[in-house]
């Protein structure tokens, strides 16, 4: 049954769900990942949905999945299966001779952005040369850079902004604030300072993972608070991430109504914003 805050939210894009299949033969897992089991066997796009559906979510937005490595075809075969519901955020290698091709060929078959995140680089990974000229490139094509950073990148995520002010960066999970360490204050404070960068958004999302991970999550009400103010809904989305949030004692149900019943501060106007226009301006 869809819940009572439908009436204001329908046409739901959840901008944050990873997808994987059991069929390893099709479709391989990197060589180099250490990663290869989850407690959640298969995550299709048909089971997404049909989670999703139900509860007024009409479109997605995919993040490869971290042990496909650089591979992208599990995510590009879905959107090519589902091109009006799914599109997608890709990784690929910024530092490959190329990249400069593989960009605009996974722009062409639906990926939107690239998710960069500090992995196996040296700790100045955000600020190398070859990360400058990705940003460079994905800023020419028009597309996202999705950031999945912990607080202590901020800065430097704060720098490469300043120095690519045309870029579209999303910023996800709230930059993990409160991710295995307390929810600081000075974490969140550094985090709106990201405002002046007008094409920065961040993805309120991943409420399973952060702070005390109960729903119905209301320790994170502050963060969120301050975010909504020093950003506005126009540049705030709500994801999910599944399907960690679905996974128990975690529901995918939560997440949502955790958003349309506990963020009294957002009008039911600015609930469109969070749960569906700001996630289309960037990703459809």
């Amino acid at each position: 049954m869809i819940d009572e805050g439908i009436a204001v939210t329908t046409n739901v894009v959840d901008s944050h769900v990873h997808i994987w299949t059991p069929d390893i033969v099709r479709f391989p897992r990197a060589s180099n990942s250490t990663e290869h089991t989850r407690k959640t066997a298969s995550f299709t796009p048909e089971q997404l949905l049909a989670i999703a559906t139900p509860l007024g979510v009409e479109r997605v937005v995919l993040i490869q999945m971290n042990f496909y490595g650089t591979d992208n075809s599990y995510m590009l075969d879905a959107i090519r299966r589902f091109p009006t519901r799914l599109s997608g955020v890709a990784i690929v290698d910024h530092e490959a001779p190329t990249v400069r091709d593989e960009v605009p060929m996974l722009a062409s078959q639906g990926v939107r952005g690239f998710r960069i995140w500090r992995d196996n680089y040296a700790p100045d990974w955000l600020e190398t040369e070859s990360m400058v000229n990705f940003w460079r490139l994905v800023e020419s094509k028009q597309l996202a850079i999705c950031a999945l950073i912990d607080p202590d990148a901020i800065p430097a995520l704060d720098r490469m902004c300043a120095r690519f002010p045309d870029t579209t960066v999303v910023i996800d999970h709230m930059a993990r604030i409160g991710m295995g360490r307390a929810l600081r204050d000075e974490d969140i404070s550094a985090l709106t300072k990201l405002v002046r960068h007008p094409r920065t958004f961040v993805k309120i999302s991943a409420f399973y993972a952060l702070g005390t991970g109960i729903y119905p999550y209301n320790d994170l009400l502050p963060n969120i608070r301050c975010l909504y103010h020093a950003f506005g809904p126009e540049r705030l989305m709500w994801g999910s991430d599944a399907p960690f949030q679905a996974e128990r004692p975690h529901k995918y149900e939560d997440s949502l109504a955790f958003v349309r019943h506990h963020l009294e501060f957002f009008t039911p106007e600015e609930l469109k914003w969070l749960l569906r226009r700001s996630a289309e301006s960037v990703f459809f």
